[in-house]
């Protein structure tokens, strides 16, 4: 009988966001689908449409059957992205869209080669112009790739733009795809979040004949006629990144190569607030500055907190409000990153006190209801757990909660770097105290700058948490 018939789907390894373009299909009693993180909901669905005796003369029958595929499913896979829309472009985004595409139209007309450097801060609309350039080039047929240093944000953008087309997916690369790239062979070349350079391609798995010592910047400005780079120089995180925009002038110098740069100057993120940028610049002493009492211009919330519970009582009431959030720390915590699926839970390696949650999950696959480490700060199940600087860079949520760690502390009147309390496996004995002091400030501003309508702040040091109070006045 046809009703007794009902498919279901199981997704035992998805959360309901990586999955929710599926949702545009209607479900209804013939057909459903559940994800992992509704297990619960998947069992009792069974347990209404299955009898309580054996079917095993069924399941044989069923298990005999021919499959053929569905014309539905490939009509659906045939969509193309070609025709997303595009972002709407604003003041200076637009004077940096236009910069590159005339500089494109005099590559293919003169042959003539060009450099063009966007620098601006968090949420200046970088990653927008990159993906207008990019779509844009893509739809007119014009050999363009867009590269970052960044699994996360190459990860996401494969994910989110490439969804069920391969080709758009290869259009997304990272720097160190260019190592034996033939000269001029793109047109374009949108270096997305350039800070974020390395000094060379090479790693440990990099084959002899290719170990030239040749600068990765010189790599990617070989690899094509009009190479763009997207930067914010307070976002190096890492030791060996070197993405500034003097730097990158000197590298079109030397190649004998016209380097155009445009500065964003307006931002989108932290409320489009000027003075909340400028606050955690200061805070953080990276132009030399001291910190300032926050004056609040109406357009971000800034608050602090004094336990890590507290913390996160704030954002899971914001997210019971509607909004995104999520928590973020300073990498002071080790990671345990080998998790099985024999686990019940994911470990809790960011301890404070009795306050105990996990990092975010290891690998690019979800587990035990968390996302994989590319999607965390994207997909509604990364709340819950802490992300780190690595999977927090490049993208934004509506609140943010960072917890600042025993690496970067207050002491009297100025900011003490302890590198013996980082457990980023990234600083190593040839780290210079002074590269450490500077990438752990960065790590901070990075973290500070991810929130569109507000931030609350933590540290685990009594004496920081005291400077923090006198520097934000406490909200009504």
């Amino acid at each position: 009988i046809p009703d007794s018939v009902a498919g279901v789907a199981y997704l035992h390894n998805a959360t309901d966001f990586g999955v929710a373009g599926l949702r545009a299909v209607t479900e209804d009693d013939r057909g459903r689908m559940f994800t992992g993180d509704q297990r619960g909901a998947f069992l009792g669905y069974l347990r209404s449409r299955l009898a309580a005796k054996p079917g095993a003369e069924a399941a044989d029958a069923l298990l005999q059957g021919k499959v053929r595929p569905s014309r539905q499913l490939m009509a659906v896979a045939a969509e193309e992205v070609r025709n997303r829309e595009q972002f709407v472009l604003l003041d200076e985004q637009r004077l940096a869209y236009e910069t590159v595409m005339s500089a494109v139209r005099q590559a293919r007309r003169s042959n003539h080669k060009q450099v063009v450097v966007v620098a601006g801060g968090p949420g200046s609309g970088k990653s927008v112009i990159a993906l207008s350039l990019l779509g844009d080039l893509y739809r007119r047929g014009v050999p363009a790739l867009h590269a970052t240093g960044s699994q996360s944000f190459t990860k996401t953008m494969r994910k989110v733009a490439g969804a069920r087309k391969p080709e758009v997916q290869r259009l997304f690369r990272y720097f160190n795809s260019f190592m034996e790239a033939e000269p001029n062979d793109l047109d374009v070349l949108v270096c997305d979040e350039a800070h974020r350079l390395r000094k060379t391609s090479a790693n440990r798995y990099t084959k002899a004949t290719l170990r030239t010592g040749r600068p990765q910047v010189a790599e990617l400005m070989d690899a094509a006629r009009v190479p763009v780079f997207l930067l914010d120089q307070h976002q190096v995180v890492r030791p060996g990144e070197m993405g500034t925009v003097e730097q990158i002038q000197a590298a079109a110098a030397e190649q004998g190569l016209d380097c155009t740069v445009v500065k964003l100057d307006s931002q989108f993120r932290c409320g489009g607030s000027d003075a909340y940028l400028r606050w955690v610049v200061d805070l953080l002493g990276l132009e030399g500055n001291a910190p300032t009492v926050w004056e609040s211009d109406d357009k971000v919330q800034l608050l602090t907190a004094d336990t890590p519970q507290e913390l996160e009582d704030f954002l899971a009431a914001r997210r019971s409000e509607g909004y995104g959030a999520r928590m973020s720390a300073g990498y002071c915590w080790k990671w345990t990153t080998k998790i099985t699926s024999s686990m019940h839970t994911l470990p809790t390696d960011v301890v404070i006190g009795d306050w105990a949650r996990p990092w975010n999950l290891f690998g690019d696959r979800a587990l035990l209801g968390a996302p994989p480490a590319p999607l965390w700060a994207t997909d509604p199940a990364g709340f819950g757990q802490v992300g780190c600087v690595y999977t927090a860079q490049g993208f934004e949520y509506d609140w943010s909660g960072v917890i600042m760690g025993p690496d970067l502390v207050w002491r009297t009147d100025r900011w003490v770097v302890d590198r013996s309390a980082s457990k980023d496996p990234s600083f190593t004995k040839a780290t210079a105290d002074e590269d450490v002091d500077r990438l752990v400030r960065n790590t901070y501003k990075v973290l500070l700058t991810r929130g569109m309508i507000g931030t609350i702040i933590y540290s685990t040091d009594p004496e920081t948490r005291e400077k923090l109070r006198s520097l934000v006045p406490p909200t009504l």
